[in-house]
């Protein structure tokens, strides 16, 4: 922790990015937009808005929900992170709070890049990309589109809303589902806002995007007041049963693509995320950790950090770009998702 830095920025969107900067720490607030930062840290004197990754949340949670770890153990390998809560959850703004939109958060992160690779601190060459969770999936999506990123990391992904769907909701319980669905349709249509659901619940009478109980055990967990609430819109849902990344996977090559999966994943399914690991072209790599959803960001951190730790500093600290380290430094562009179902 011996260097800190704070200022509020603004990068063409309504949000305010705090940083805090330093190795061995870093902290956050936006409002508005999710983006983050990683840079190298070799060589360079007051520091500020270095571009990193873009991390955010898994799809109805904030940052306080299990971020800071991987955060300061990127810091401590000699990066610098921002991190940001997406559009409508935590610190960020957004009138329709939980609203949750694959599209537009993968078009914010966008404007996240272009704000980082604008800035002098950081070399425009060496951006890198760390997703997780329903934004592992937006990681896939923008190594396919986004040729500024100099390599990414796909943590525990997203592959396919349609095929999570038929895993996770029974044939039986997807008729009222699809009713809940049409129904929210017609009320929006009437004027009234959109119906809502809980993020998760134990009680099969609650309506709930997560009903196990390693979920209900990291969503609940406490966080500050005020921060989250316990409910997303039902639209969400049916965006998170559209999203298909996993049809991108096979064009992300030649950027270097690094899948890290839980081999017992229920959430975003394990077999479907090494399917797509198949499909992916060189370069790549596979880190196949034990656990499932959510272990990578509990007892199996140590493996997933330093998988991804491995990765950057392949790619992005050893990459022969001509720049500089004392003047220029690569960006990490982390994206940790929780916001909502996945």
């Amino acid at each position: 922790m011996s260097v800190v830095w704070l200022r509020w920025l603004k990068c063409g969107l309504p949000i305010g990015v705090l940083f805090v900067i330093g190795q061995g720490l870093l902290w956050f607030g936006i409002v508005g937009l999710a983006i983050g930062a990683v840079a190298s840290l070799a060589g360079f004197g007051e520091f500020w808005g270095v571009p990193g990754a873009p991390r955010s949340q898994c799809r109805a949670g904030t940052k306080e929900h299990g971020l800071e770890r991987f955060a300061l153990a990127f810091a401590a390998a000699g990066f610098v992170v921002l991190v940001h809560d997406h559009r409508n959850f935590g610190t960020s703004g957004g009138d329709l709070r939980g609203d949750i939109d694959p599209w537009q958060q993968i078009a914010d992160w966008r404007r996240a890049i272009s704000f980082l690779e604008s800035q002098p601190e950081v070399d425009p060459t060496r951006i890198g990309l760390w997703g997780t969770s329903y934004a592992g999936g937006h990681a896939v999506v923008l190594g396919a589109t986004d040729r500024r990123l100099r390599c990414v990391v796909a943590q525990v992904p997203t592959i396919s809303g349609y095929e999570q769907g038929l895993r996770r909701v029974s044939p039986d319980a997807t008729l009222a589902l699809e009713h809940a669905f049409n129904e929210d349709e017609r009320g929006r249509l009437r004027g009234e806002l959109p119906r809502r659901q809980a993020v998760v619940s134990g009680d099969p009478a609650v309506p709930a995007a997560y009903r196990s109980q390693d979920a209900i055990d990291v969503y609940l967990q406490r966080i500050p007041e005020g921060i989250w609430k316990n409910e997303i819109t039902l639209r969400s849902t049916r965006a998170a049963r559209m999203y298909e990344p996993g049809m991108w996977v096979s064009r992300v090559s030649p950027t270097p693509l690094l899948m890290v999966i839980a081999s017992d994943d229920k959430v975003t399914i394990a077999d479907l995320a090494l399917a797509a690991y198949e499909r992916a072209l060189e370069p790549k790599r596979l880190a196949l950790i034990p656990g499932g959803h959510f272990d990578p960001y509990l007892d199996q951190f140590p493996l997933a950090e330093a998988a991804a730790t491995e990765w950057f500093r392949e790619h992005l600290l050893n990459a022969g770009t001509g720049h500089s380290y004392a003047t220029t430094n690569p960006v990490l562009s982390f994206y940790l998702n929780y916001n909502g179902r996945n």
